[in-house]
């Protein structure tokens, strides 16, 4: 089973891997015309009910399928509204084709004549809620009729996520759904068949550009409505916990804190008026700042933890410290890795280990990608965390589900950029289930990395990803 939005991501990924939408229309057509074949003979009436996205452009390709049948295709709506040029550009093949296909500007005057077969085309799997006109109209005139009801992908007005309806819906027959079944065509009374329609299995298991449609932003939405995120870190190090704090806030985070042993605040601070610094008593992270690092967590988001911590005893004993006693969302980054394995905890764990780490918490030697996949989505199982291993392949995985990502180069070998890495997917974690969340920020780092390098070559240095992070998420410029 796939829903709604999974499914949008897999259609998007697999054009980002080279599989044309108009290809995949084809096939899609043509699996709705074998239905309406096994429906009816040739020379039957077939009727077809067509919306102004996709979901109509399935059928307008199954129209020029349907050689042999009396087709008549209906367009509710003008040509000018079609939403997509794919689809718009069957529907001007329907036209040179002389095959009948004709606007409909009322669906009140929607008639058919005595078909054997109706197609509904209004709608897919993306659309919630009742229906509005000029669908609400078409759905009762094909209700009414005397004729089997073949439907595109999901039933009109027919929630593909719930089986749900709030208001008229198609009563289809048969259904025609495509690459994987959809959980709501479970309570529809109709024969439903899958069609394979050459969605590669990589649209699934490759990270790609369909998964940013998971970070749509509501218009009317307020500060903090993204996400609040705390990096702690530093002590040793003052660049790495404020570049994971920066990269939060590229990233999408509304707000950025850092808490650092008091000695470094100030470079911290430095480094960016962005960023809100918490100092804590010491020259190091230690146990007695666990009630206070509890404290500010406990009105976050997501935690960020690891960054420039170092490995002291002490340093290490307040990463044990506080996973024991968090319960909510923790990015485990650098040398507070090593206390995972060994710490009992009701929080909600994605950790980014490269391989070296990931083999001193007791994971798996590297291997061939895909073994190392499996090895890696074992290991997640036995820990209940997220994996973000990273590596010239970056393998994710909550032990259920995995995912690899493509995109990086050499050139981010450099310094810097796992903490980048860390802070993008702290910032991811707030409006997204962990699995995507690491996935995206995997992503996200390595497009950066990759825009960084066609700038500055293999002299990239991490702070150059921070500005690219946004290009990589939003590459349309939509945040």
């Amino acid at each position: 089973m796939i829903s709604s939005t999974e499914m949008a991501v897999v259609d998007e990924n697999a054009a980002a891997l080279g599989v044309p939408r108009k290809q995949l229309m084809e096939s899609s057509g043509n699996a709705v015309a074998h239905a309406v074949r096994e429906v009816a003979d040739p020379g039957a009436s077939v009727e077809l009910v067509c919306g102004r996205g996709n979901n109509g452009g399935d059928a307008f390709v199954a129209a020029r399928f349907l050689d042999g049948y009396d087709v008549t295709v209906h367009l509710l709506g003008r040509r000018e509204t079609i939403t997509t040029d794919i689809a718009r550009e069957n529907w001007d093949a329907l036209r040179s084709a002389d095959i009948d296909a004709q606007r409909v500007g009322d669906s009140r005057s929607l008639e058919f004549g005595d078909p054997e077969v109706i197609v509904d085309a209004m709608l897919g799997t993306g659309v919630t809620g009742a229906l509005r006109e000029p669908e609400a109209t078409a759905v009762g005139a094909i209700n009414d009729a005397d004729a089997a009801v073949v439907a595109v992908d999901v039933p009109s007005g027919i929630d593909a996520d719930t089986g749900d309806s709030e208001g008229p819906a198609v009563e289809a027959d048969r259904v025609v759904t495509f690459h994987d079944g959809k959980p709501g065509l479970a309570s529809v009374d109709a024969d439903v068949t899958v069609a394979d329609i050459g969605i590669p299995t990589a649209a699934e298991r490759v990270v790609e550009r369909g998964d940013l449609l998971r970070l749509a932003r509501d218009p009317t939405a307020h500060k903090g409505e993204f996400g609040r995120v705390l990096v702690v870190g530093g002590g040793p190090y003052t660049g790495a916990p404020a570049l994971a704090a920066q990269a939060a806030l590229r990233a999408g985070a509304d707000l950025a804190y850092v808490a650092c042993p008091e000695t470094v605040a100030g470079g911290v601070q430095g480094y960016s008026e962005n960023l809100i610094v918490r100092p804590q008593a010491g020259d190091l992270l230690a146990p007695s700042s666990v009630p206070e690092l509890l404290e500010t967590a406990s009105g976050m988001d997501a935690v960020v933890f690891g960054p420039g911590l170092g490995d002291a005893d002490a340093s290490l004993e307040a990463a044990t410290a506080f996973l024991e006693a968090f319960d909510g969302t923790a990015v485990v980054d650098a040398d507070a890795l090593q206390v995972v394995p060994d710490v009992d905890t009701e929080a909600t764990l994605v950790c980014t280990p490269h391989q070296g780490e990931l083999e001193a918490m007791g994971g798996p030697a590297a291997v061939d990608t895909d073994e190392r996949a499996a090895l890696v989505a074992d290991f997640a199982a036995d820990l209940g965390v997220t994996l973000l291993v990273k590596g010239a392949v970056d393998v994710i995985s909550d032990g259920e589900r995995t995912r690899v990502n493509r995109t990086g180069n050499p050139g981010m070998t450099v310094g810097g950029t796992g903490d980048v890495l860390a802070g993008v997917t702290g910032a991811m974690t707030c409006p997204l289930e962990p699995i995507h969340a690491a996935a995206l920020g995997a992503y996200a780092n390595g497009r950066a990395g990759d825009l960084a390098v066609e700038e500055y070559g293999h002299g990239l240095v991490a702070t150059d990803l921070l500005g690219a992070v946004p290009a990589a998420l939003w590459p349309d410029g939509e945040n």
